[in-house]
This record gives C-alpha cells, sequence and structure tokens, in this order.
C-alpha cells in the first residue's frame, strides 16, 4: 500500500486517516456521559443505589482515570497512533463487556473507571494527535471532519441505548458495544491507521518528501512548524491558560449531562425529551463543528474559546428556567452551538499552538485535566439536588467556571518559540 500512496497525489491518504480517527471518535461513546447518563436510572432500579452514590462513584472513577492520560499521552509518543488505537479499542470493547456483569458498587466503580479511561479520555487522545500529524495548511477543516465522529456519537448513542435496554436490557446493550468495538473497530484500524504522513513519503497536507529530481523536496508550500517539547510548554502562560479552557467545559457540561433526565424530571419534562434534547445538541453541533474548524484557518484560537465560555453561562442560564418543551428546544441549540465550536476549538489548539512531534504528551496532559474536570462536575449537583431538592442552586455557582474562562480565553495567545528560546537562553546567562 505504501508504494501506490507515495506514486499517486491525486489522492491525500491522509483524508483516510481522518475517516478512521472519526470513526475511532465515534467509539469513544461507551465511555462518553451522554452514554452513562441513560444508564444511570436503570441501575437504581435495578439495584436501589442513590443519585449521589452513582455520581460519587463516577466522578471517582473518572477522576482516577484522568490522572492516568499523562502516562497514556507518553505512550502515544512512543508507540504510535496505530499501536495504541488497536490496544485502546480492544480494551474498551472488554472494558463493555465488565460493565455488563455489574452487580454491586465496587463492580460498578471499576467498571466506570475503565470505560473513562478507554473511552472518554484514550479513545479520544488518540485520533485527536492522529489527525494533526497528517495536517497543518487544512488542519481546521480536517479537525471537523473529525469531529464529526464525535457529533455522531453524542446524537446516536443516547437514542441507540434507550430502544437497546427498552428492547433487550442494559446488560445487553452494554455487550452489543463490546462485540462492535472488538470484532469491527479493532480489525479495521489494524489494517488501515498509519501514524504520520513520513511514513508513506509525504509531508503533511500531501506534500512530497522527495522532489521530482531525486532531492529532498523544499517545497514553499509545506508548512514548518515549531515543536515544543512538554517542558517548554510547560513555561508558558499560554500552556497553563489553555489549560483552564479544557477544564471548565468538561466540567460544565459533565455535570449537565449527568443529570439531564433528573433535571427535566424535576420540571415536569419526560425522560425521552432529555434524550431528544442530548440527540438534538449533537445535531445542531455537527454543521457548527464543520463549519468552526474552517473558520480555525482563518481566525485565531482564542477569540473562539471566548464565544464559547460567552455561550456556557447563557446555556447555564435557560437550563436553569427550563420548564417547557420549546424552552428544552432553546437549551438543545444554543448548548449544539456552543458545543460545536467547544469542540473543534480545544482539539486543535494544542497542535496549532505547541506542534506535532511531541503532542501525545502534551495533549495527555490537557486530557487528564478534561477528564479531572469531568469527575468534578457531576458530584456537586447530585449532591446539591440530595440536599435542596433542586439543581437551582449547583447551576447558579457552575456560572463562575464560564466567566473565569473568558478572562483565560484572552490570555490563551499562540506563544512564539523564537522569543521564548530567547527569555530563556537569558534567563541561563
Amino acid at each position: 500500500m505504501g508504494n501506490g500512496v507515495r506514486k499517486g497525489h491525486s489522492f491525500y491518504y491522509g483524508w483516510v486517516i481522518v475517516v478512521m480517527a472519526a470513526l475511532g471518535s465515534f467509539f469513544s461513546g461507551p465511555g462518553q456521559t451522554y452514554s452513562n447518563s441513560i444508564f444511570i436510572d436503570e441501575y437504581i432500579k435495578s439495584f436501589g443505589w442513590t443519585r449521589s452514590e452513582i455520581s460519587s462513584l463516577y466522578s471517582i472513577a473518572t477522576l482516577c482515570s484522568g490522572l492516568l492520560m499523562f502516562f497514556m499521552g507518553r505512550l502515544v509518543d512512543k508507540l504510535g497512533q496505530r499501536k495504541m488505537i488497536v490496544i485502546v479499542s480492544l480494551l474498551l470493547g472488554l472494558a463493555c463487556f465488565f460493565n455488563s456483569m455489574v452487580v454491586n458498587t465496587w463492580m460498578l466503580a471499576i467498571g466506570f473507571f475503565l470505560i473513562r479511561l478507554f473511552g472518554q479520555g484514550s479513545m479520544t487522545l488518540v485520533p485527536n494527535t492522529l489527525v494533526p500529524q497528517w495536517f497543518i495548511q487544512k488542519r481546521g477543516r480536517a479537525m471537523s471532519f473529525l469531529a464529526l465522529g464525535g457529533v455522531a456519537g453524542a446524537a446516536f448513542f443516547p437514542i441507540a441505548n434507550t430502544w437497546l435496554i427498552q428492547q433487550t436490557s442494559w446488560q445487553t446493550t452494554w455487550q452489543v458495544w463490546g462485540v462492535l468495538l472488538i470484532v469491527l473497530f479493532a480489525p479495521l484500524a489494524f489494517f488501515v491507521v498509519r501514524n504520520r504522513p513520513e511514513d508513506i513519503g509525504l509531508h503533511p497536507d500531501g506534500k512530497p518528501l522527495i522532489a521530482p529530481n531525486g532531492s529532498k523536496n523544499k517545497t514553499t508550500n509545506y508548512v514548518q512548524e515549531s515543536d515544543w517539547t512538554l517542558q517548554e510548554a510547560m513555561r508558558t502562560r499560554t500552556f497553563w491558560a489553555v489549560l483552564i479552557c479544557v477544564g471548565i467545559p468538561a466540567l460544565v457540561n459533565t455535570g449537565i449531562t449527568f443529570h439531564l433526565l433528573s433535571i427535566f424530571d424535576q420540571n415536569q419534562l419526560s425522560p425521552q425529551l432529555a434524550a431528544t434534547v442530548l440527540s438534538l445538541m449533537a445535531i445542531i453541533g455537527f454543521p457548527i463543528s464543520f463549519i468552526s474548524g474552517f473558520i480555525l484557518e482563518k481566525v485565531k484560537t482564542n477569540k473562539l474559546l471566548v464565544v464559547v465560555f460567552m455561550m456556557e453561562v447563557l446555556i447555564l442560564f435557560v437550563l436553569i428556567h427550563i420548564n417547557s418543551v420549546p424552552l428544552a428546544i432553546l437549551f438543545a441549540v444554543l448548548w449544539g452551538i456552543g458545543g460545536g465550536i467547544e469542540r473543534i476549538t480545544l482539539n486543535i489548539v494544542w497542535s496549532n499552538y505547541f506542534g506535532r512531534k511531541y503532542l501525545g504528551s502534551i495533549s495527555g496532559v490537557a486530557m487528564m485535566v478534561m477528564v479531572i474536570g469531568s469527575a468534578a462536575g457531576p458530584l456537586p449537583l447530585g449532591i446539591g439536588f440530595d440536599t435542596f431538592q433542586s439543581y437551582t442552586e449547583s447551576l447558579f455557582l457552575l456560572m463562575i467556571f464560564p466567566a473565569l474562562g473568558v478572562v483565560s480565553a484572552i490570555l490563551a495567545k499562540k506563544p512564539d518559540r523564537q522569543e521564548f528560546l530567547i527569555k530563556q537562553a537569558a534567563k541561563v546567562n
């Protein structure tokens, strides 16, 4: 396959990689909160556990998995995305089977940990570090196509889980996803995925490594990036500002999604409407994510981050006052728009700012913060509900975080590596 790809440049193999990465993002679904939220009421019915107990286990398991994402990022840099996506998909499939056998809180905690580590964490990390290896000039649109996989998953899994649970059982539903991951996705990834365009004789964006005269290609069409090590990136203000921008949406969105069915129930809105809102949010996010990728090829990344956090404040305000179907639809539309912009912007910022070479390690830290943010979301809302029999107080408190996000986004400007090296050299001297 490699030789054939080198000779024919009319079609760039990077677009095949984008399709596979999007499929990988889709199959992270079993580990995502939009999927797990559908199982919560089933666990309560089957075992009599309280919502606070399940929220606590979910948060602790998510936190523990998040602490390992730095390690997973290092493995991506060491082993490459191809090996990692196969390994992770197999382990996620086995985790799904384990979740189908849950009978006590210890098993539930372990099950949550496994699907969060290999689903929400690793199965998101690997595709998001794979696509930037293949594109620089067209990275925005490539990441847009990648994001469609996650959007499709967010639209598909809530409805599919609800239908499968009604038709069979929650145990069988977990087993279906396990089979699809192990039998379908893992073998496909093994045969199709390649790590970098250099592996098949190309630069990013399909530029040839070798010129027609046999010399190394130095075409001006090939854009070179500055590659920052993790240690170098951590010495910049931008790195920490972007980390804050990563953690806040994870906290807010996970908390909302996890408790959405219960929030709707408190306002006399049906579980079916809640599931529809989750899917509608994803459907609205579909074109927004796509458009955002093209915009990011022209507009500074941190400017779109400011928009993301302003949208989050508005979304929380609407959710607090939600009491009818029209308001639920408005909430879904606003949530979809904000999520669509956020999805692309936070995925592309690391490669745009810090390059390709050490992207696994850098993104691993970012994913760790994202997962930790996710862990912090469900618990306060669960405790708030059990304490006040209402979500209003907790949702008002959540508004503080996107306000902080606006400030962080303004500070998150792209760093200049040459300027950084000059400053570091001056410190040494």
